[in-house]
């Protein structure tokens, strides 16, 4: 199974830990006392449905956001429910996933053109002549 079909079937949910606590988002006073901000936890090394070639390019390319465990830490506090933000902070995995394993593509050498040549040349000397033209007292 690639990486693509494990991210459209969005088979981590089992692997998922989460974690709420107060938010300083919206909700007025009900902030100080509902729990709605998320935290996602996913363990990286320990995952089931990474393969090992996967977890070594995660790690290697995110070492920085992972903590001493090899977790990664997504938060979502954008809404007053802890269900909404739920689905948010998941949301956020999977596109964290599908940006971490998309192949860029290598830059393909390229000349400039013969008429962008000439046309950039022209704009240079109609510059010039136009700071020529201010210099000079007529």
């Amino acid at each position: 199974m690639t990486i693509k079909d494990k991210i459209k079937n969005e088979i981590f949910h089992s692997e998922f830990n989460f974690q709420a606590s107060r938010s300083s988002g919206p909700g007025g006073q009900n902030v100080n006392k509902v729990n709605s901000r998320v935290t996602l936890f996913f363990n990286v090394p320990i995952s089931q449905f990474l393969s090992d070639e996967e977890k070594e390019l995660l790690m290697a390319k995110y070492f920085n956001k992972m903590d001493k465990e090899g977790n990664l830490q997504f938060d979502a506090q954008s809404s007053r429910s802890q269900l909404d933000n739920k689905k948010t902070v998941q949301r956020k995995f999977y596109e964290f996933l599908e940006k971490a394993f998309e192949k860029k593509k290598k830059r393909k050498a390229t000349r400039p053109s013969k008429a962008a040549k000439e046309k950039r040349l022209k704009a240079k000397r109609v510059r010039s002549e136009k700071k020529a033209m201010r210099s000079k007292d007529f």
